[in-house]
């Protein structure tokens, strides 16, 4: 059972905890990885790229000249695709791009995620993360103690102060423990998870 040492918003090590192997000590599957992330992004997507076909275009339905004799090709409508301003062939139109994955397979994703972090050493246990009042400085300044950039927090309850006092930070993305997904844990240099957040994580995961 691996163990992390906890510590406060002076970068300060206050204690130490133990980490369930069944988390954040799994065997690392890059595939699953990738399948869950191609699955978040496709998930978000807008799909709603769209074009008018040549019966949507406006325009007359008048042939054009005649079929024979100008020594010209024969031509339909002035809506046909080949001319300007005319309908768009096999444009795209709204649709919905996102799919899922096995359950299963999401949490063990999320293990993996979590268990390359701690590997890496760039998981951060702190035991709170108050802010006394809406500063960007007073964050600013944890980050330094704590000598990280390119964070993903995540809390265990509303936290507005740390939320508003961080919006401006770039590189920076405070999350509840209920919106904890694969993307966001990779796209993130470190992860610093609040101390109070980890049994809820455990019993996400375990349950």
């Amino acid at each position: 059972m691996p163990m992390a040492g906890v510590y406060n918003i002076k970068g300060e090590k206050v204690s130490t905890i133990n980490l369930k192997d069944e988390i954040f000590n799994v065997e690392v599957k890059s595939h699953l990885l990738h399948d869950v992330v191609n699955m978040q992004l496709a998930n978000k997507r807008a799909g709603t790229a769209s074009t008018k076909g040549r019966s949507e275009v406006s325009g007359s339905t008048r042939k054009l000249w005649r079929q024979k004799g100008t020594g010209r090709a024969r031509v339909g409508g002035i809506r046909s695709p080949i001319r300007r301003g005319g309908g768009v062939a096999f444009g795209p139109k709204p649709r919905d791009y996102g799919y899922k994955v096995p359950k299963k397979v999401r949490r063990q994703a999320l293990k993996i995620a979590l268990t390359t972090k701690r590997q890496d050493n760039k998981l951060i246990i702190l035991d709170d993360f108050n802010l006394e009042t809406i500063r960007t400085k007073d964050f600013v300044k944890v980050m330094s103690n704590l000598n990280i950039k390119n964070v993903l927090i995540v809390t265990h309850e509303k936290n507005t102060n740390l939320e508003l006092s961080s919006r401006n930070v770039p590189g920076v993305k405070v999350l509840g423990h209920e919106g904890l997904n694969v993307y966001d844990i990779l796209r993130y240099e470190n992860l610093v998870l609040l101390e109070s957040t980890i049994p809820k994580i455990e019993e996400r995961l375990l349950s």
